[in-house]
């Protein structure tokens, strides 16, 4: 069912014709998210209006959360009396996956299977996709292994893109300094090079998709022109708009700090007014959980807002702001990405969004054809008995001997075999 869920995180991020992800105001397009943090609460996104949660959700399923892999140089754990503390699963190349590792992502897939149903699945419904994202862990883990060494080995450099994003979750989670996110993050058990390693494969990835894979995808006008023709009805709406946000918070503020706070959200305001970018801002300044999105909020109907809200925007074209609106929790600028009125919507609206699809129709078999490659080129070896979940029928993974220090030969490529488990002699 969703065995591409994964892959649909950094499609967005990397994809759709050199577009940012916050500039693409249909829901069915929300901008990825940064690689949420495994040690640090993120904070939850403030709605501006009264919308329920499961509204502002994009109409496709939200992208999986990637899976922390651990970094080459990480050392296996044992015990003091050299009992095995943890058990390698698989080696791609020269990096490892974990039994702890594949248990993560396994409960992440849980996870996300509930926060993607969330009250739109039967029970039946979410117990078949929590067991199509669980089976498919696996060979998720490797896939993003093999995509983060790729994009190693290519020489790319996100050190600074890093840096950026590890900001972004300081400043999410009001930490002073870098110092302290490191603290709090090593303070949970988490180490601060993994973490971060988290971060850097994850936009290693991103790229290497976008050079190798999407940088060969064309889709002319006259193909998003020919879908609208055949699909019209499914682009037949209410009264809607797409929307962003700055969100400046005064909770937790002194009252002395209020006007302040104002005059802060009215310059980030003129900056827009005065030709930069609004989401580019938003990631920078907003206080709003979806910062890192752009301030991307979502599509909202009338009846999903508030009257002030509503009223604000309604009169409101594509990429018009309101003023600055004073709220319970603070400052807020709306931007409105777009405004579709009712019935069926002209082409020139849904353009972007039938180019999104046609894209990531394209994208999938690329992006498997092209992890099929990277895997033929390289040495990925399983324990036996995790097969299946490595690669099911789409995978060149094929069952191994857990033999010590024997090797066979595939389409000419060795593959190292898997001990199993790692052990320690006794001294």
């Amino acid at each position: 069912m969703k065995s591409f869920v994964w892959i649909g995180a950094l499609l967005v991020a990397c994809c759709a014709y050199g577009q940012e992800p916050a500039q693409t105001p249909p829901a069915q397009t929300p901008p990825a998210q940064t690689p949420p943090s495994p040690t640090l609460e993120q904070p939850k996104m403030e709605d501006p209006g009264t919308a329920p949660e499961e509204e502002k959700k994009a109409d496709t399923p939200a992208p999986k959360k990637p899976v922390a892999k651990a970094p080459a140089a990480k050392a296996p754990t044992h015990s003091g009396d050299g009992k095995v503390v943890e058990e390698i699963i698989a080696r791609v190349n020269n990096e490892i996956i974990t039994k702890s590792e594949l248990d993560k992502a396994r409960a992440s897939a849980s996870e996300q299977a509930q926060q993607d149903c969330s009250g739109r699945c039967t029970p039946d419904q979410l117990q078949e996709m929590i067991a199509d994202d669980q089976k498919n862990a696996l060979r998720d883990l490797i896939d993003q292994s093999l995509l983060s060494q790729r994009g190693k080995d290519m020489g790319i450099n996100v050190e600074t893109e890093v840096v950026k994003q590890l900001d972004q979750v300081r400043q999410q989670n009001k930490l002073k300094d870098m110092d302290d996110l490191e603290k709090a993050v090593e303070s949970q058990g988490i180490n601060w090079e993994d973490f971060k390693n988290n971060f850097r494969n994850k936009l290693l990835t991103q790229e290497v998709i976008r050079r190798e894979v999407g940088g060969h995808i064309t889709i002319g006008r006259e193909d998003a022109q020919a879908y609208y023709s055949a699909h019209k009805d499914e682009f037949a709406r209410p009264e809607e708009v797409a929307l962003r946000a700055i969100e400046i918070k005064t909770e937790g503020k002194k009252e002395s700090e209020i006007p302040e706070l104002k005059a802060k959200t009215e310059k980030l305001r003129q900056r827009v007014v005065d030709g930069e970018d609004f989401g580019e801002l938003a990631k920078r300044f907003s206080d709003g959980s979806t910062a890192q999105q752009g301030g991307f909020l979502g599509v909202y109907k009338k009846s999903e807002l508030t009257k002030e809200l509503w009223d604000a925007v309604e009169p409101l074209k594509k990429n018009q702001m309101t003023d600055v609106i004073e709220t319970k929790q603070g400052f807020l600028v709306l931007q409105v990405l777009e405004h579709y009125t009712e019935g069926v919507q002209p082409f020139d609206k849904v353009e972007n969004e039938i180019m999104d699809r046609l894209y990531n129709e394209k994208m999938e078999p690329a992006l498997r054809e092209y992890l099929k490659t990277l895997r033929e080129q390289s040495y990925v070896v399983v324990k036996p008995g995790y097969q299946d979940m490595a690669g099911g029928t789409n995978s060149d993974i094929q069952e191994v001997s857990a033999t010590p220090e024997q090797q066979k030969e595939k389409k000419g490529h060795k593959k190292y075999l898997l001990f199993g488990k790692t052990t320690e002699p006794k001294s």
